[in-house]
């Protein structure tokens, strides 16, 4: 199916109200999507993994063929494919797993608070964190990553692509460093999952994803994959349906890492979204979502009253905005009052709003999916003209 029959398909079922904050949350999901979630509620019943009644089993098969669809998009092995929240869960895991007092770290200056947070959390309790600054070039980037890499750093992290302005990152020559170093790399793929290629092989430890974003899985969905050099300590102890008889934590993985009930409508629903997302093609995902934010920078560009926050030369589709003279959560606001979903203010990356200089307001985030289309982009344009011209 082409994708725009898909497009046209999918939002005559959607509602009236224009949704481009695919960044925060992808909307409309596709109807395999939609479909797997509705049967899923009474075919899988049982709790996974917590009995040999046909319930259970029933369940541990969607669990398991999750799994696998998930490994084999990232090049993983199975057993090293963790279900998790979200992907600030993931990250927690993986960061917190890693560290413990005295060890260093470093993050981008771009990075979400699902990074920024736990960093400094720990911080406080004894790691140093230092900050690499994203330059206008890969080769700065690259640059100020390595000169902060030291023999006492255990772990680097980094945005694959940035959930503020959409620049994606040298991440596979930053895997390069950290191989070469011995430091675990950590990568948040949650804005770039999806929409452009990323895998184990690329020489990343650590895969942390949303599974509610470009896999267009429902939310509560999320993945730590990882290739099993760093074994993460755990932030999370209780049953696993393994080893039961003993008080330690199961060792093996993943249940070393899955304590309680996993979510399995919300892990069937992810497994029907990386199923659309092969189907359909990364490549065609994001060549269709480049064009329409090409399309509004084509026409908002030339407004003298709009700044465009783009510094860098290959972006996820994501267009971050300001008006002149109109907040961004004002502005936000204003277009949601006219049917339009955007998302207003600092986009929980306080770091990424310093280093593009708009911490004070924010900025007003486009981010279309496969499902958008040019006559909403082109009618957006439009009213963003307007206010620019004439206010709100």
């Amino acid at each position: 199916m082409s994708i725009m029959r898909t497009v046209n398909n999918v939002n005559a079922a959607a509602t009236k109200a224009v949704y481009f904050d695919n960044a925060a949350t992808s909307y409309p999901k596709p109807p395999s999507v939609r479909t797997v979630v509705s049967e899923a509620v009474d075919k899988y019943g049982g709790n996974p993994g917590r009995g040999g009644h046909s319930y259970s089993i029933n369940a541990a098969k969607i669990v398991f063929e999750t799994r696998s669809t998930a490994a084999q998009m990232f090049g993983a092995s199975v057993e090293n494919v963790v279900f998790t929240l979200n992907c600030t869960h993931a990250l927690n895991y993986a960061i917190k797993g890693v560290l413990k007092p005295g060890d260093r770290m470093v993050i981008s200056s771009m990075e979400h608070n699902s990074v920024a947070r736990p960093s400094y959390a720990l911080s406080k309790r004894g790691v140093r964190v230092d900050v690499a600054t994203i330059g206008r070039t890969d080769e700065e980037t690259l640059k100020s990553f390595s000169s902060l890499i030291t023999s006492s750093t255990k772990c680097v992290v980094c945005t694959a692509a940035s959930n503020v302005t959409g620049r994606i990152m040298p991440i596979r020559e930053i895997a390069q460093l950290c191989r070469k170093r011995g430091v675990c790399f950590i990568v948040d793929a949650a804005q770039a999952a999806g929409i452009i290629p990323i895998s184990l092989a690329d020489g990343m430890n650590f895969i942390c994803t949303a599974g509610h974003k470009g896999l267009y899985g429902t939310t509560g969905t999320g993945l730590l994959i990882s290739d099993g050099k760093f074994t993460p300590s755990t932030i999370i102890e209780g049953g696993t349906g393994a080893t039961s008889a003993e008080l330690n934590q199961t060792g093996f993985m993943p249940e070393l890492l899955e304590s309680g009930t996993v979510n399995t409508v919300g892990i069937a629903s992810l497994n029907a979204g990386m199923k659309f997302v092969k189907q359909t093609g990364l490549e065609s995902i994001y060549n269709h979502e480049d064009a329409l934010c090409e399309l509004l920078l084509e026409r908002i560009s030339p407004i003298d009253e709009v700044t465009v926050y783009r510094r860098g030369d290959k972006f996820v589709p994501i267009v971050s905005f300001n008006v002149e003279g109109i907040p961004a959560d004002a502005l936000a606001s204003a277009l949601s009052d006219k049917g339009y979903a955007l998302r207003g203010g600092l986009h929980c990356a306080p770091l990424a709003h310093k280093t593009i200089r708009t911490l004070s307001d924010g900025t007003v985030r486009f981010s279309p999916s496969v499902f958008s289309s040019e006559k909403d982009v082109k009618e957006l344009a439009e009213l963003i003209k307007k206010f620019a011209k004439h206010g709100l």
